[in-house]
């Protein structure tokens, strides 16, 4: 999930404030088209599992080359329904990798599984394939990739892994709308791939929303099923399910900005690479590493470095929002003292936790405002 607390736009002795994310500039270049779309659902009143919600399913599975996708109300639920619709629950194991949100691991043990944590490759920062097998035992069911900031996991060691011991395979895709590996749209690798559509993301709507893509089509009848009290028609309940439907209004903004989606992705492309050209040589920045025969649809720009809060209030002093994924690993947050986690476990993940920064990304960022950026970080390490 990114972070959306930038404050409210102001004039700064140093120019406008840059936000970490400006989903103001977004609506605005698409005023007339979302206002009529929110109209229709207005004047149609089929607010929930509507029209748009089926057109927007439809779109988007064609969009990814998918053969289906199913619309719920969040990412966080789309990982989880999709555990569930494959049966995974009470005993079973979930790999997660250690650095990603806790949405992640939260799906597990919400589907009633355990998630158990992998450290991350220091590189890519994705889940660090080599270490999966040690952490495979007889009650693994299921590894669960995530596409962090927007770069495809290393997709086709892990799935020789999952075929070779059984096991699912659910794509975290959350930042990755659009991302490919080696020319195949992530989601569409694993059994299942899960997306969030929270305001701030590649594709994201005027509220929470997700979508669960399969080419399965029985996986595909149970999400429906799952998602809707576990009825396949009403009042005729088949499984116990829960309300994690996709909104009629979310679908109808999602349509709106679908078709804009990869101009959006290059957009943000050009200006990671501008950042990249322009920050090169400064200070000890790291950046996280590419894989080859990858897209990468850089929801998140991040650095790497060794004082990372003292640059972040430099630049937050000059009026330059940037922000941090994530100060505190999933395995030290006390919501999962229970799985016996310590210090030390993740070392690769405790680092990044205390070194990485994101800085402003979205498709609408101006060259100077780039530039901007780029002066700020530069000021601060000479």
């Amino acid at each position: 999930m990114s972070l959306l607390t930038s404050p409210p736009i102001s004039h700064h002795s140093q120019g406008e404030q840059i936000p970490l994310v400006d989903l103001k500039a977004q609506v605005r270049s698409l005023d007339g088209e979302l206002k009529a779309a929110l109209q229709g659902v207005q004047e149609r009143c089929d607010f929930i599992l509507g029209g748009a919600v089926s057109e927007f399913e439809s779109a988007f599975a064609h969009w990814l080359n998918a053969k289906h996708a199913v619309g719920v109300a969040s990412g966080l639920d789309a990982l989880m329904l999709a555990l569930m619709a494959l049966d995974i629950g009470p005993g079973d194991e979930v790999l997660v990798p250690a650095n990603t949100f806790i949405a992640t691991a939260l799906a597990a043990s919400r589907a009633g599984a355990r998630p158990v944590l992998v450290d991350c490759d220091p590189g890519t920062y994705n889940i660090d394939v080599e270490r999966l097998e040690s952490a495979i035992t007889p009650r693994t069911r299921a590894i669960l990739p995530v596409h962090l900031t927007g770069q495809p996991a290393d997709m086709a060691p892990l799935l020789d892994i999952a075929a070779r011991s059984g096991l699912e395979v659910v794509e975290d895709a959350a930042q990755a709308h659009g991302a490919r590996y080696r020319g195949q749209r992530c989601g569409t690798m694993g059994r299942a791939g899960c997306f969030s559509f929270y305001p701030g993301k590649n594709l994201g709507g005027f509220g929470d929303g997700g979508l669960v893509a399969t080419n399965d089509a029985d996986l595909a009848k149970r999400l429906r099923c799952l998602r809707n009290y576990g009825q396949q028609e009403k009042y005729h309940h088949l499984v116990t399910g829960t309300n994690s439907r996709l909104d009629t209004i979310q679908a109808a903004v999602l349509n709106v900005k679908l078709p804009h989606l990869d101009g959006w992705n290059e957009a943000r492309a050009r200006h990671a690479e501008r950042y990249r050209e322009q920050l090169a040589g400064v200070g000890d920045l790291v950046f996280p590493i590419t894989l080859p025969d990858v897209t990468h649809v850089h929801h998140l720009f991040m650095i790497e470095t060794v004082d990372r809060d003292g640059l972040l209030h430099h630049l937050k002093a000059r009026g330059i929002q940037a922000g941090i994924h994530y100060p505190v690993p999933v395995h030290l947050q006390p919501a999962y003292a229970n799985l016996g986690y310590r210090a030390g476990d993740f070392p690769v993940a405790e680092r990044l936790a205390a070194r990485i920064l994101s800085l402003p990304m979205y498709p609408e960022l101006r060259g100077e405002q780039i530039d901007r950026v780029v002066a700020g970080v530069s000021s601060w390490f000479s």
